[in-house]
């Protein structure tokens, strides 16, 4: 299996390259620029944030559909409060632990209550939508440069977003490789029974997910409303199934037990990959969707015969 999750991720690598040299013959004047190429690294940077906490989440087997939602709340709370006149210190602490108390929310009613993951999530992800537009309302602007700086501004010519991701793959990289608590995951997500009666507190460990989860999209939704220079309400809509269909094309399953954090990059790089040979093709709107969910049909579907064989 894991050698089968190796070549999962080796032959999305591959795709991304060989579809990258597609589209630099197709659109050699637009496509293969310094300046396209790192807005395309740029615009999965966020997302792949938040498919960091998907994927030890789909590790240990199950998922949450609110992140989109709770991305949007804390960059609606941080501005709020920027604009109101409070500190950006504070202003970020506490949007990043209203992420935190939804992360707590998800998990102590999925893991020690037993509410199904899908059920809890999505009233969740309804809940939190709603606190958004309250807080949000047609949208917030006028913030602070002290705030904006923490998403506008470069290193060796290269926006910070991009810096916040490559640190933070490295770091769950390296949590999930070396870290004996990073890898319980592994062994719920492998059999959840086995782990519970091996002294892996299974119901903590996934409650810690989902707060690691909801606070990885509290920092995505921080830096993109700094990098935007407002707060949306509509922000992050959509994201929770584009950061699913990344990481099951990244090397998850829907059965957990297995991924990689590079194959969350990879996922999100296929995916802003796609999205932005659309945009060079002049795909419409419709169609963009319709592809993209085409795409996690697809994903799902490759996940459900590579289990069936593993099966067999």
């Amino acid at each position: 299996m894991k050698q089968l999750l190796q070549d999962r991720v080796a032959t999305l690598g591959i795709l991304i390259l060989l579809i990258g040299i597609g589209a630099s013959l197709a659109f050699p004047q637009q496509f293969p620029t310094f300046d396209n190429l790192q807005q395309i690294v740029l615009n999965v940077s966020i997302e792949t944030i938040v498919a960091i906490g998907m994927m030890i989440l789909m590790i240990a087997g199950t998922f949450d559909l609110s992140v989109g939602s709770v991305l949007a709340l804390s960059g609606s709370l941080a501005a709020w409060m920027l604009v109101q006149g409070y500190p950006m210190p504070i202003a970020v602490v506490v949007a990043l632990l209203s992420a935190l108390a939804v992360g707590w929310f998800n998990g102590f009613f999925i893991a020690r209550i037993g509410i199904n993951a899908l059920i809890q999530t999505l009233a969740t992800m309804g809940i939190v939508r709603g606190l958004v537009l309250l807080v949000a309302g047609s949208g917030i602007q006028d913030l602070p440069y002290s705030f904006i700086y923490i998403g506008q501004s470069k290193m060796l010519k290269v926006q910070s977003p991009i810096w916040w991701m490559l640190a933070l793959l490295l770091v769950f990289h390296l949590l999930l490789k070396r870290s004996i608590f990073f890898r319980r995951y592994y062994y719920i997500g492998g059999n959840e029974r086995a782990a519970d009666l091996s002294g892996i507190r299974v119901g903590n460990m996934k409650l810690y997910g989902f707060v690691l989860s909801a606070l990885l999209a509290g920092v995505a939704g921080i830096l993109l409303t700094s990098r935007l220079g407002a707060a949306i309400s509509s922000m992050g809509k959509g994201t929770e199934l584009r950061v699913i269909t990344a990481v099951i094309l990244g090397g998850a399953s829907l059965s957990g037990g297995q991924g990689r954090i590079l194959g969350a990059f990879l996922g999100s790089l296929f995916m802003g990959l796609i999205a932005n040979i659309m945009v060079l093709a002049r795909v419409s709107g419709a169609w963009q969707d319709i592809i993209l969910g085409l795409i996690l049909v697809a994903a799902i579907g490759f996940d459900v015969v590579l289990r069936n064989r593993a099966g067999r």
